[in-house]
């Protein structure tokens, strides 16, 4: 188990600064990334044991982050 967060920055450090430029333009994509941002920092509460949770409730939430990233890499790439 990673307590380190996992910022869009470091998960996607090819697409950075396209991220951020992309941001600017598309509403859509600022607000999967702040939804994010959000869920990141949940999770990273949640295994520092600042707010613990049920091991279940912690992994569907690292999935719904894997399927964020998953779709803001797929936008980014298009």
């Amino acid at each position: 188990m990673s307590h380190v967060p996992h910022e869009l920055s470091e998960a996607l450090p090819d697409l950075a600064s396209r991220l951020a430029e992309r941001r600017r333009e598309d509403p859509r994509l600022a607000r999967l990334s702040d939804d994010y941002h959000v869920l990141n920092r949940e999770i990273h509460r949640a295994e520092t044991n600042v707010q613990p949770m049920e091991d279940l409730a912690l992994e569907a939430l690292k999935k719904k982050r894997l399927a964020l990233l998953d779709e803001i890499r797929g936008m980014l790439a298009a």
